[in-house]
Order: C-alpha cells, then sequence, then structure tokens
C-alpha cells in the first residue's frame, strides 16, 4: 500500500516533478552488526537509506531522483535548459527531445540511469564515456574488460549508443559538436551534464529526498534528538549533498525557534571521492548547488546556507577518481561481510570507509557532549552503483 505523497512546502510542491522513483520512500535499514559492540558512552547507531532499492528502473541509484526534476523540461514542447553549458545560447528546439545525450567516466553509474531513462521514455539515449576521466581504466589490469563490463555492458543492453572518448579528443571536453552533428541530422538532442549537477534542477532531488527522510525519522522512532544526527554521502558532482543541505535548512527554518535551540542541526557530510580537485573547490561548488536549490523552492539561500552548512571529507579520496585502493576495498569488504550490504568501488566504499573512520573518532561523541545525548544516529546513504563491481574484478 503506497503511502500519502511527502508533505513538501507549497513553493517546491509545485515544482512539476515527473516520477521515476517508487510511490514509497527508500527504506532505512538499521546495521545492527556495525553499530559498536558495549560501546561508551554514547551509543551510536548506524542506519542505510537505500537510494539502491529506491526504483524499479535498471541499476537504481542517486540519479534517478535528480532525474525527476529534469524529465518534465525533456518531455516539453519548448524545452529550456536542454544546451551544453559551455553553448547556453542555442535555439530552443522546436519540440521535445528526441534523443539524450550525457557523458561520464567509463564506468559512469549517471550514464546508465540516463540511458535506462531515455528508453522507459520512448527516446534514444547517446552516452559518451572518457577514456580520460579518473585513473579507473589505467589501474585496470585488463584494460579491454573494463571497457566492456559493468556499466559500459549495462548502457548498451539498453540500447544506448555508446562512444569512447580518448582523453586527448576535444569531444571529451566539450560535447557541443556532437550536439551540432544530431541536430544537423534532424534529432532534438537534450544534454544532461555528468551527475545532472550543473542543471538547474539537479539539486531538487535530494532536497525532496530531506523531506522523505524526515517523514522517516518520525516513523521509526530513533530515540536521541529524533533524527539523523549525522549523514554521510558521496560528494562527487555535488548536487547531492547541496540539494540534501538545503532540504534540511529548509526543514528547520518551518520549525519554531524555541524547537531550534532545543534539537541540534543535522550534519551532512559530502565524503570527496576524488583528488582531482581540492577540498575548496568542491566546498564552493556544493555551497553554490545549495543555495540555487534553496532559492528554487523558497528558503531564504542568503539567509539559512553559509559555508559553515558544508562539510566535506576529503582523507578518503586515494590514487585517484575510480580506483579502488586497498582501504577502501577492506571497507567495502567489512560491509558485505557484517551486514550484507554490497557497496559500488567508486563511490559507497570510500562513504563507508569515512563514516566507519568517523565512528572511531572523536568528532560525534563531542557532538554527543554538548548536546547531553545517550545516543547518536548516523545515516549512510546508499547511492547504488554496484552494477560497476564486475568491472573491478582483476582488483586483489
Amino acid at each position: 500500500m503506497s503511502k500519502p505523497p511527502i508533505a513538501l512546502p507549497e513553493i517546491f510542491s509545485q515544482i512539476p516533478r515527473h516520477q521515476i522513483l517508487y510511490p514509497n520512500p527508500s527504506p532505512i535499514h538499521s546495521l545492527p552488526t556495525l553499530t559498536p559492540r558495549n560501546p561508551p558512552h554514547p551509543q551510536i547507531s548506524i542506519f542505510a537509506k537505500r537510494e539502491d532499492q529506491s526504483a524499479p528502473l535498471a541499476c537504481a541509484g542517486n540519479k534517478y531522483r535528480k532525474l525527476e526534476y529534469i524529465v518534465p523540461d525533456i518531455l516539453s514542447a519548448t524545452p529550456l535548459h536542454h544546451s551544453h553549458e559551455n553553448h547556453p545560447n542555442t535555439t530552443t528546439p522546436a519540440g521535445p527531445a528526441t534523443i539524450l545525450v550525457t557523458e561520464g567516466a567509463i564506468q559512469s553509474n549517471h550514464t546508465v540511469q540516463v540511458a535506462a531513462l531515455a528508453r522507459k521514455l520512448g527516446l534514444k539515449a547517446l552516452v559518451l564515456l572518457s577514456r580520460g576521466t579518473g585513473g579507473g581504466l589505467r589501474a585496470s589490469q585488463d584494460p579491454e574488460a573494463f571497457l566492456r563490463t559493468g556499466n559500459v555492458q549495462i548502457n548498451r543492453l539498453l540500447g544506448a549508443e555508446v562512444r569512447i572518448l580518448d582523453e586527448n579528443d576535444p569531444r571529451a571536453s566539450d560535447a557541443f559538436p556532437i550536439l551540432e552533428d544530431l541536430r544537423a541530422q534532424g534529432e532534438r538532442p537534450y544534454w544532461i551534464p555528468g551527475g545532472a549537477s550543473i542543471h538547474p534542477f539537479g539539486g531538487l532531488g535530494y532536497a525532496r529526498a530531506a523531506f522523505e527522510i524526515a517523514e522517516q525519522e518520525t516513523e521509526m522512532g530513533l530515540g536521541g534528538t529524533g533524527r539523523f544526527d549525522f549523514v554521510f554521502v558521496a560528494c562527487g558532482s555535488g548536487s547531492t549533498v547541496g540539494g540534501l543541505i538545503a532540504g534540511f535548512r529548509m526543514l528547520e527554518a518551518r520549525r519554531e525557534e524555541a524547537d531550534r535551540r532545543i534539537r541540534p542541526r543535522r550534519s551532512v557530510i559530502g565524503v570527496l571521492n576524488s583528488p582531482t580537485k581540492p577540498r575548496s573547490y568542491h566546498e564552493e561548488r556544493v555551497l553554490q548547488f545549495a543555495q540555487r536549490a534553496s532559492a528554487l523552492i523558497g528558503l531564504d539561500s542568503q539567509r539559512f546556507i553559509s559555508a559553515d552548512d558544508i562539510k566535506l571529507e576529503d582523507r578518503f579520496v586515494g590514487s585517484a577518481y575510480g580506483v579502488l585502493d586497498v582501504e577502501t576495498k577492506e571497507a567495502a569488504e567489512r560491509m558485505a561481510r557484517m551486514e550484507a550490504l554490497v557497496l559500488d568501488p567508486v563511490y559507497t566504499a570510500k562513504v563507508a570507509r569515512g563514516m566507519l573512520q568517523w565512528i572511531q573518532e572523536e568528532e560525534i561523541r563531542q557532538y554527543a557532549r554538548l548536546h547531553s545525548l545517550d545516543k547518536v544516529n548516523v545515516l549512510f546513504i546508499h547511492t547504488g552503483g554496484q552494477a560497476a563491481l564486475s568491472a573491478y574484478a582483476d582488483v586483489n
């Protein structure tokens, strides 16, 4: 039986959304085996929100939640946000999109979810995969297998056209010529940037997810503050983290002032998965995404969203994006063997490693002492991606 719709503020509820997810929220599961036994004060309880079980389409994960707010524009007779970010002033197409075009690393989860969505909408899909993004291909002992298994194989199974671009191909950093070729062939391409983050609506899905989590908190009876005090999630392109921050801040802004003094804020910890850019770059990017999403949903972004809200963890990025280092592999094995929770090698395994390290350290306990708590609730957001595992079969 489906639950009633998530209760959103009026402005937020009026933003068009095309349902891709299941009617019911993605489940939140307790992870009791990982929870420290005979713990020192405070008790730390760990939970997982299963975004990998959120949708009926192929390889469910966090991108479907983002795409729900992009589909109305895709299907519009006059799409507004179809063009490449480097060339925003192209002519508005004379009708809805006929083909979705997106990009990513060789084992991109995002591209699979865009390809699956295209098939569901009756559209074509073109997936551009770059050999030069990250280090997964270079680290592989069997590069040819890496190029044909995992998410690459699923993209092709879904009927997407897959083009693998060389590192020095200028189209790997600017796909505008490819979009122009498609237009010349009579297609109406809709460009979805990698991760869907820099799309104007990229943060809305996870702003909505914050309201979903808040309703689940109420139903669960968590104890302690009655909410998840720390939320750990991957930070790649950044709008998942930014959207969550915007949504949680709106929830807090709607509470009475006295309640805000009694109940501390949730901390969203974005665990970075790539050392390519410094943490400061990602902090600024996430702040922009959070402020953009908050403005769209009716929250005063200058008043309620600041740099202090952005908490990113960069100690577990490893040697390169897409490379599964020994410590991260051990964290993934621990999650699988203790909780039968299978993670992906690029994002969620690094998040798990970061979360497990935080649980051993002092900050969570300091938070409990500051707020006189006997219990702290920790949420790990599983954003999917397990389909990439077969491409990493040669990792020792």
